[in-house]
């Protein structure tokens, strides 16, 4: 099989959504999703964005590779692969080596030490990869030097009967009796919410929190919550994905705040205000299955309805282009 590797061109957004339909179809995206995500992706290098063709010009694979910029945080010397695939008919041809090498080999001479796939902080379509729906592509990935860092579960709940437990009804009042403040974001909350997302609890959901207002305007989406003395606690989203009314997250609550039961009132609150716009679910893609917040979730009725693994390998900083 005569194979050609080259960078992102004019056309191969629409086709290479279709790719993925048939090559990853738990994960499909749309050709929007993919221009949003990729295309207009600030760190956007079209060399990155790297695509194997048969003669016809076909689209046989593809893997988007990218370095380290604006919007990271404190990983300076990383890189990552967001996404990936080769045709069903097209595997078992070195297509998927050849793809990983390439992009191994883009990121090592922009300077990255390592690379990740996926939990690239601006997008990712997925956090991992799930080695049940994809076993061929774990094999893949082990054979050319990656290894599990941790493993990321993605949980549900159905809110079609859902109803706030009594027992965080008693402990909201508690803590509203103890000067504790929790509702929805007003326009002068949001530069102290992005900065408290951003510092306190993760780098990128500052940014997560801004996009989305700028782009859905739902400030009402956001809440918050506030200590006594009047400063912020913790706060919880939805809808800031895509905008995805039923995509929870990001949601979070300050360390020095935990075990307060804090963080199960803003959750409950926010299932609550979820369920009156009428979703019928909540979902998200990542937590740890083991950390305090993974427990509060199985608690609270989520299941797992996924695992993803965040796979790393170091990169060889003399690999050519």
């Amino acid at each position: 099989m005569h194979v050609i590797y080259r960078s992102h061109r004019l056309g191969d957004a629409d086709r290479i959504a279709d790719l993925t339909a048939l090559a990853m179809p738990r994960d499909a995206i749309s050709a929007d999703w993919f221009t949003h995500t990729i295309l207009l992706d600030p760190n956007f290098d079209p060399d990155g964005l790297i695509v194997a063709t048969g003669d016809d010009d076909e689209v046989l694979g593809f893997v988007y590779a990218v370095r380290a910029g604006r919007g990271i945080g404190p990983d300076p010397d990383g890189g990552w692969i967001t996404i990936g695939c080769v045709h069903p008919d097209a595997r078992r041809h070195g297509i998927g080596t050849e793809l990983l090498n390439r992009a191994k080999a883009f990121l090592s001479a922009k300077g990255a030490k390592w690379v990740n796939y996926a939990a690239y902080p601006l997008a990712y379509f997925v956090p991992g990869l799930d080695a049940e729906a994809y076993p061929d592509a774990a094999r893949l990935f082990e054979r050319n030097g990656f290894g599990r860092q941790y493993t990321a579960a993605a949980m549900s709940i159905d809110l079609a009967d859902y109803a706030m437990p009594d027992d965080v009804r008693e402990l909201r009042a508690t803590r509203l009796a103890e000067g504790y403040r929790f509702g929805p974001a007003t326009r002068d909350d949001l530069p102290e919410t992005l900065t408290f997302a951003a510092q306190r609890l993760a780098p990128d959901w500052g940014e997560a929190v801004r996009d989305s207002v700028l782009q859905h305007g739902r400030i009402d989406r956001v809440l918050v919550a506030r200590h006594p003395d009047g400063q912020m606690v913790g706060f919880a989203t939805y809808g800031a994905y895509r905008g995805l009314r039923e995509r929870f997250g990001p949601y979070g609550v300050d360390e020095s705040c935990r075990g307060t039961g804090l963080g199960k009132v803003l959750l409950h609150d926010t299932l609550t205000r979820m369920r009156a716009e009428g979703a019928q679910s909540a979902w998200f893609l990542w937590t740890g299955e083991e950390s305090p917040a993974g427990h509060l979730y199985l608690r609270s009725g989520f299941h797992i309805t996924r695992r993803f693994d965040v796979l790393r390998a170091d990169l060889d900083q003399d690999v050519p282009l």
